[in-house]
């Protein structure tokens, strides 16, 4: 019985893949508006392109009155940056952080959203200790100029930091400073926490795997099905690199007494292109991991550290900015094209088509479900078993014993389920159906006897 069950699986999984189908705003979701380039949109249309995205947030490096102005009664929230070279004067002049906010906040708060001032950017590990210095007494120059405007606690001051400040990030429960920084750092986030305001930093995955390009480090930084890595300072399981990096701020900050302290991820994303020697800076990469990351904030799962939520994340960028200096890949992060098209898919639209502007009615698509490719070793398939159920997204109940689609017990028939249960809950986009390449989409559905394959209308 267990063997016409398992061959009768298998024929139907060989009849669909043969008829392969190919084909709301998120305040967690942020993405940076850079401008070093000559080649950009007008600020109003950047301002249309983004209303017609699911991104919730916005990050400028500066206080562009076009763009703030732009995006005024778009809710779109709008964070502005006081600029490295701000700093010394706001620090040593309160009349200049008054002028300041009198220029770059009142003439467009409320209609512009404005809700955090990130004064400087990397300062702390710039190498340049008198502006270091300077940082704290500029952030309280801007808090005191928005209290007496009336805007404490309505817009936010920070500033924004590199990994870099960490000395330890892994095992993340051993998340830990720099000690040489700690007489900055320590009335620094003691500002952060009378105010309010969040520890903003700027996690890069990318990196890591430059510095350790093998094949399981980039599935790990990529949100790819693999064995999973295992803190040994919590015994906390960790799926991704993205997650093992905010934990070990977490941890940095709890050494502090500052558990509680809210973190914003100011920026993170993949470079599309790079130099030869700039491994793994590829659009396939760049789809992948931005694509991944944004599903695993849309599922709210969290952090094993802090589950249950998103922390807010702003992607690196809106646009490539051709006039950045260095290696070719600080010129090509851009989610979005100067036309206005897409660089690469990674579910932002609102109309899930791929057009600048959502049409009007949007067709419903065809159901689509996620099976494995018929190529795929069995080891391959039990790996993507184990982050799936591992995952803490979805219910493995059903392939266990006794469950519906328990038999065929097989590893191909369990793992077709799990993978398009994953597919089915985490976004329904192309890139929650990849697994490291061993999976496919198709129109044809896989259920059989009392197995249900969840699609789209179940």
């Amino acid at each position: 019985m267990a063997t016409h069950s398992n061959t009768s699986f298998l024929l139907q999984l060989s009849l669909i893949i043969t008829a392969l189908y190919t084909a709301v705003s998120q305040p967690f979701i942020g993405v940076n508006y850079g401008q070093v380039a000559d080649n950009l949109p007008a600020p109003e249309v950047s301002a249309e392109l983004l209303k017609s995205t699911t991104v919730g947030k916005v990050r400028l490096y500066g206080a562009d009155p076009a763009i703030i102005k732009a995006l005024a009664n778009s809710g779109i929230g709008i964070v502005i940056g006081a600029a490295n070279g701000d700093i010394p004067s706001l620090a040593s002049d309160p009349d200049s952080a008054t002028q300041w906010v009198n220029a770059n906040v009142l003439p467009h708060y409320p209609e512009s959203n404005i809700t955090l001032i990130a004064v400087g950017n990397e300062i702390i590990k710039s190498g340049d200790d008198g502006l270091a210095s300077q940082l704290l007494p500029a952030m309280q120059n801007v808090q005191n100029a928005l209290n007496s405007a009336s805007l404490g606690g309505k817009i936010k001051v920070s500033t924004v930091h590199s990994m870099a400040v960490l000395t330890q990030s892994e095992p993340p429960s051993a998340g830990s400073f720099d000690p040489a920084l700690m007489d900055i750092l320590q009335p620094l986030v003691a500002f952060l926490k009378n105010n309010e305001s969040p520890f903003a930093i700027n996690p890069y995955p990318f990196f890591a795997y430059q510095s350790d390009p093998r094949p399981e480090t980039l599935a790990f930084c990529l949100f790819q099905p693999h064995s999973g890595r295992v803190d040994q300072g919590s015994g906390k399981v960790y799926s991704n690199m993205f997650d093992a990096q905010v934990d070990a701020v977490h941890s940095g900050l709890s050494s502090m007494g500052l558990e509680d302290m809210e973190i914003v991820i100011a920026e993170t994303g993949w470079p599309s292109r790079g130099d030869t020697n700039e491994v793994g800076a590829t659009l396939e990469n760049a789809r992948a991991y931005n694509g991944n990351l944004i599903a695993h904030l849309r599922s709210m799962v969290g952090t094993p550290s802090m589950p249950g939520k998103s922390v807010d994340t702003f992607i690196f960028a809106l646009y490539d900015e051709d006039l950045k200096p260095g290696p070719a890949s600080e010129r090509a992060f851009g989610l979005f094209k100067t036309d206005l098209t897409m660089a690469y898919d990674v579910g932002l639209d609102k109309s899930s088509t791929g057009h600048k502007n959502p049409p009007t009615p949007v067709p419903k698509r065809e159901t689509q479900w996620c099976i494995p490719k018929v190529e795929v070793s069995e080891a391959q398939l039990q790996t993507n078993v184990d982050y799936i159920c591992g995952s803490q997204v979805i219910d493995c109940g059903p392939i266990q014993p006794g469950g519906a689609c328990y038999e065929p017990n097989t590893v191909l028939s369990h793992a077709a389920f799990a993978m398009n249960l994953y597919y089915q809950k985490v976004g329904r986009n192309p890139w929650n159906c990849d697994f490291s390449q061993t999976a496919m989409l198709t129109s044809q559905n896989p259920s059989y006897s009392a197995c249900v394959y969840p699609g789209e209308s179940t």
